[in-house]
């Protein structure tokens, strides 16, 4: 987290004494593609995330400077006009969640913005959602209305089916907006039921490895990848005519009418089924601390993103592979949408040191650049900071 102080001056030169708010990336334990499938996701806001200063304005324009987030400094964006155009860059993120939330009939108005993170960019960790949550806090917070964490992550949502065009889940901004300092979250991605899964805080911690391998969902394979999700239900509807989503079919229907998808589309569906599966499982294995077995579902999910969902990327492969190996490593997958971005990994808090260094070398070795390397046990969602 960047903290207020460190941009207060600033801002104060400019807009005088702002406001504080930030909202952190995530990244997800288990439950990849699930969400867009009603399923069920399991994730955790890292302590990294965008820190917005803000003041509210007169009028209907919002002013904003961004730091570490593209290569414009500073944008206009006027309220009242609320045509959608796609510029292919954070802009749209900013006016997409704001027009969201008037859509939506929160009476916001002008604010000079401030934004900057410490986020990586195209990781897989949700700097996207981040952004979104961020920006539609302060939006509302300044204009004295309260601020429904559901509503909020609704409105990232929409900004970027409408105003990016990334036909994503809720799961990156409700993780954003709803998160819990040391929890995981367990999410119902259907009813949006939301449950806190403490994580033990004095044996194990998080690896998150990036491979700069970047990734841009709104121009790969993610919303085909969704389209051949819902090609799945179609054909099944044939034989599941209650069926809404790949939620409500199980590893047994699969196996009993699999043989009416076309081969690619079969694997896509067994993903979803099984995914949603290993997210209970895990959840369940956290109260009860069966590191082990998180560990082998965390593997079994990487296999299935690598061969049936087929979004994993050579450098991810690698890294799993290498981690595994690794003494005091209980698992490790993939996380983001793919095509690249980050690996996670659950270690021993006593092997983490060693762990981090040598996967640190041996990435550089192999792939000649340095990647990526934090550690997270959990951190807090979407708040205002104080003074």
């Amino acid at each position: 987290m960047i903290h207020p102080s460190e941009l207060r001056p600033f801002f104060r030169s400019e807009f005088g004494q702002p406001r504080a708010f930030f909202a952190p990336g995530r990244v997800n334990v288990i439950g990849e593609h699930t969400d867009y499938n009603d399923g069920f996701v399991l994730p955790m806001a890292l302590e990294m995330g965008i820190t917005v200063l803000g003041t509210p304005r007169p009028d209907r324009i919002l002013c904003v400077t961004s730091r570490q987030l593209g290569e414009a400094t500073e944008i206009k964006i006027d309220l009242n006009t609320n045509g959608l155009r796609r510029t292919g860059s954070w802009v749209d993120y900013v006016e997409g969640v704001a027009q969201s939330l008037i859509a939506a009939g929160y009476q916001i108005g002008g604010a000079d913005l401030l934004l900057a993170s410490d986020l990586p960019m195209g990781a897989g960790l949700s700097s996207s959602a981040a952004l979104e949550v961020s920006v539609g806090f302060a939006l509302l917070a300044l204009a004295g209305l309260p601020v429904d964490l559901i509503a909020l992550a609704r409105a990232g949502q929409t900004a970027e089916h409408r105003w990016v065009g990334t036909q994503c889940g809720i799961m990156d901004q409700l993780a954003s907006a709803r998160a819990r300092e040391h929890c995981a979250l367990l999410i119902d991605c259907r009813s949006l039921d939301v449950c806190d899964v403490p994580l033990p805080q004095e044996s194990i911690a998080f690896l998150v490895v990036d491979t700069k391998v970047k990734h841009s969902l709104a121009t790969s394979a993610y919303n085909f990848r969704r389209a051949e999700c819902e090609r799945a239900v179609a054909i099944l509807r044939g034989v599941l005519p209650d069926i809404q989503a790949l939620r409500d079919v199980s590893l047994g229907d699969i196996e009993l009418h699999g043989h009416l998808l076309p081969a690619s589309i079969l694997r896509r569906a067994r993903h979803v089924i099984s995914e949603n599966d290993r997210v209970r499982k895990t959840a369940e294995c956290f109260e009860q601390r069966r590191f082990d077995a998180i560990g082998q579902l965390l593997v079994e999910s990487h296999r299935s993103l690598q061969h049936d969902y087929e979004v994993s990327c050579p450098e991810l492969d690698w890294l799993v592979d290498a981690a595994i190996r690794q003494e005091g490593v209980w698992g490790a997958r993939m996380t983001g949408g793919g095509f690249g971005g980050s690996m996670v990994c659950l270690v021993e808090t006593s092997d983490l040191g060693r762990v981090e260094s040598e996967l640190g070398a041996t990435f550089v070795e192999t792939f000649g650049r340095a990647p990526g390397l934090f550690v997270t046990k959990g951190g807090q969602g979407a708040c205002e900071l104080g003074q």
